[in-house]
């Protein structure tokens, strides 16, 4: 489930599906990720075929998925995703 979100634009593309101020343009693929990870019941859950799951080696307790080029779907996990936003950050 996801509680909390970084990124005011990621929330309000979660909430109404308006994204034209988010970086990435591939909307379609961030909408599955999102709905992926509102269902999932621990960060593992988002190890699916083509997202490319990983933890983040440099910030302890945050995992990544792959959205396309050098874009992230990065969150923290505490009962929940928390602070989940969308980063460039290679």
């Amino acid at each position: 489930m996801i509680k909390t979100f970084r990124s005011k634009a990621l929330e309000t593309f979660f909430t109404t599906g308006n994204g034209r101020r988010l970086p990435v343009q591939n909307e379609a693929r961030l909408r599955r990720m999102l709905l992926a990870l509102d269902a999932a019941s621990k960060p593992e859950d988002m190890n699916l075929p083509g997202f490319k799951f990983h933890a983040l080696h440099a910030v302890p307790a945050r995992w990544s998925v792959w959205l396309s080029g050098n874009y992230r779907l990065t969150w923290a996990w505490d009962g929940g995703a928390i602070d989940v936003d969308v980063e460039d950050y290679h």
